[in-house]
């Protein structure tokens, strides 16, 4: 049977990447002589979409390379080595579930239910294939988890004072004067916000400013960057607060109406000028009054904040300062004015089916995932009184590889009493200790649905085309799991699509059909609630300048009583004076895309950015060997010098497989699984390392 392409064959898709962007989608479908779809041609992005605009980033336009890959799992594989070995051999599908089901049921009947922890993430953000999970977790009364790896920190700091998620349409980027990217390189994770820059620069003139530790892609293009020390945030945030106090900046008739401790706020704020600020960010004097009058001047500012805040033990503390800025000024009141994190809760989605909220037990435990390497090891402070995890369930995630400590998370994963079964496309690190793996569906291949969180529309994903070999999609491994474990629920009897209609019309939007027939659905609310003008999100109505962290998370004790920079860094001292950052790889996406030729060929290896005045102190030169270290370990990695940080900053963009390092073991070795506070969250850009010459052989590395 022959495969073609018919011109100008191009379906609605959407991205399903863990990127706020979620852009909309022209796929071209290859058809067989039946017109069954039966693969990929070109990906583009759907210039009807107000945000998208035609524009996405250069790995998912190369998205065939994926879909076609010749190292795409394609059977079902049943161990036959030790773990880590990457040997197995092909079984049938059902044999692969009938043995998955066995060893979940086995360990039940020996340590009870909560022994078997179903663990996921955002290898797809499609509602029902990525959270479709829980429903066989509620049903089972298997392990729950609580999602720290990624937005947990974000979550507390914007939540502390605006109250709710939402804020100024995104589009609005484009009607500012002003646009402060605060913790973010969007020209390698959120395209699209540079397309809004762009258009605001051009009609209007509009000043680009980036707040970020390196220069960044993003940075490069900026009109200001602002090169802080990692974790310093909060210190600049207070100093442009007080200069607006100080000059007559600050919007008090605003802040009386709409916010809960002004009087306080400015007198806290006296004794953080910029000469306090300059000591702690490494920014100079100059810079930061500089900044601060551009900001405090220019009534259409919009700040976007990034991720990056996601990743420090004070990132909750910092992001709050952050959004307190337009509410001393009042720049939530103008058009392109105010600042914004994610438009998640504009949605208002009934999830009971998908998750199966109906067969949930509130009294099961609930484990941290980015503390699976203290799991799996045994910790106390995790399992509590509870039995030890001796079976997963992986969908949509690589923890050996991006997990925080990873070498403890490899030792976990090393136990031979612990059945773990991973549903992937590709032979990661994670698969590679899998007792079975089972080859998983891509999002043209099964049916789905997204919300955006960097924008404002309900989007759909259809299925487009045939998957390959016997892939499956993840809600049809969890049928199969629910059949044979006599896990009950009626989103096991339903379609994929069945359940994204019914979450749909259940949310009070409408139906699959519908959608589909005008492609998306925009459900941006109007200025006057998405500017906060008819109140923030708390009960009072008001911007919280003094949250109530007790409130939000249990780790509450620590947290800063007003906005303030929160000193509990993984501080440089004298045996580790680096900090560094593993800030995410342009042409990566965590682990995704690093399987792909033509993302590979981009990034060439794993690199660490170094000031030349520290590579010179060092002896390094530019493209020699450096170790990276503390007490958790050491990596052997390509130096690259770069003056667009502060001395003693490293930069290390990752996520690469563990492969590609000597040894064996990526860069998340190097990073601690400590949660930060409030709730939780784990803390990537917040390490403190040692750097040297790779001169001589390191036991268990391979010499340079």
């Amino acid at each position: 049977m022959t495969v073609s392409t018919k011109v100008g064959d191009y379906q609605d898709s959407v991205c399903p990447h863990d990127c706020p962007s979620t852009c909309a989608l022209e796929v071209e479908v290859l058809r067989d002589d039946a017109g069954l779809g039966r693969g990929i041609g070109t990906v583009r992005g759907a210039a009807a979409n107000s945000y998208t605009a035609g524009v996405i980033c250069a790995k998912v336009a190369r998205y065939a390379e994926r879909v076609h890959h010749p190292d795409r799992l394609l059977r079902p594989l049943l161990r036959t080595g030790p773990k880590g070995s990457g040997q197995f051999k092909e079984i049938g599908f059902e044999e692969a579930l009938d043995r998955v089901a066995a060893a979940f049921a086995e360990r039940t009947a020996r340590h009870g239910s909560e022994t078997v922890w179903p663990y996921y993430y955002a290898g797809t953000m499609g509602l029902v294939q990525r959270d479709g999970i829980h429903r066989l977790r509620h049903a089972m009364g298997y392990s729950g988890q609580l999602n720290t790896i990624c937005t947990a920190l974000c979550e507390a700091g914007w939540i502390a004072g605006v109250g709710k998620y939402g804020g100024p349409d995104p589009r609005e980027m484009a009607e500012a004067d002003l646009i402060v990217m605060w913790g973010g390189n969007p020209v390698a994770t959120q395209v699209n916000v540079m397309t809004h820059v762009t258009r605001a620069r051009k009609a209007r003139g509009a000043k680009f400013v980036v707040v970020d530790p390196y220069r960044t892609g993003t940075a490069a293009a900026a009109d200001m960057h602002l090169a802080v020390r990692p974790g310093t945030d909060g210190a600049l945030a207070c100093a442009v607060m007080h200069i607006a106090f100080r000059d007559g900046h600050a919007d008090r008739d605003y802040m009386a109406r709409l916010s809960d401790a002004p009087a306080g706020l400015e007198a806290h704020l006296a004794a953080r000028g910029p000469d306090w600020a300059s000591a702690i960010t490494g920014l100079t004097v100059a810079e930061i009054e500089a900044f601060a009058a551009l900001y405090c001047r220019t009534e259409r500012a919009y700040i976007r904040c990034g991720y990056g805040f996601s990743r420090s033990r004070n990132g909750a503390a910092s992001l709050h300062a952050v959004t307190c800025l337009p509410t001393v000024t009042g720049k939530w009141r103008h058009p392109g004015g105010g600042a914004f994190w994610s438009n998640r809760a504009i949605y208002h989605w009934d999830k009971s089916l998908i998750e199966g909220h109906d067969a949930r037990d509130p009294g099961i435990r609930i484990l941290d995932q980015s503390r699976i390497g203290a799991v799996l090891t045994g910790d106390r402070r995790d399992l509590g009184d509870g039995p030890p995890v001796t079976a997963l369930l992986i969908q949509n995630t690589n923890p050996v590889v991006v997990a925080p400590a990873s070498g403890k998370v490899r030792q976990g994963f090393q136990r031979d009493d612990l059945f773990t079964c991973v549903h992937e496309q590709f032979m990661t690190d994670t698969a590679k200790y899998a007792d079975v793996v089972l080859p998983a569906t891509m999002f043209v291949e099964h049916d789905d649905l997204y919300q955006a969180g960097g924008h404002s529309h309900i989007q759909l994903g259809p299925k487009l085309v045939e998957p390959p070999g016997e892939c499956r999609s993840n809600h049809e491994v969890l049928q199969g799991l629910a059949r044979r474990l006599g896990a009950r629920h009626r989103g096991f009897e339903m379609t994929a699509r069945e359940i994204a209609d019914w979450t749909l019309q259940a949310s009070g939007w409408p139906g699959w059909d519908e959608i589909a027939a005008g492609r998306w659905l925009d459900v941006q609310p109007g200025f006057a609630e998405s500017h906060f003008e008819t109140g923030f999100g708390h009960k009072d109505g008001k911007f919280h300048f003094a949250p109530n962290w007790a409130a939000i998370g249990p780790d509450h004790a620590v947290m800063p009583a007003l906005p303030d920079h929160m000193a509990t860094i993984d501080a440089a001292d004298d045996g580790h004076p680096f900090r560094m950052v593993t800030a995410p790889a342009r042409q990566f996406l965590n682990t995704t895309f690093t399987e792909t030729p033509g993302s590979r060929k981009r990034e060439v290896r794993p690199t660490a950015l170094l000031h030349p005045r520290d590579a010179a102190r060092l002896g390094v030169v530019d493209g020699g060997r450096v170790r990276l270290g503390n007490a958790r370990g050491e990596v052997v990695v390509t130096a690259k010098l770069a003056a667009g940080q502060q001395e003693g900053v490293v930069i290390v963009e990752s996520v690469w497989p563990n492969a590609d390092f000597a040894g064996g073991m990526g860069i998340n070795l190097l990073v601690s699984d400590d949660p930060g506070p409030p709730k939780g969250g784990a803390v990537f850009h917040d390490t403190a390392v040692w750097v040297r010459p790779a001169a001589a052989v390191v036991e268990g590395l391979a010499a340079e």
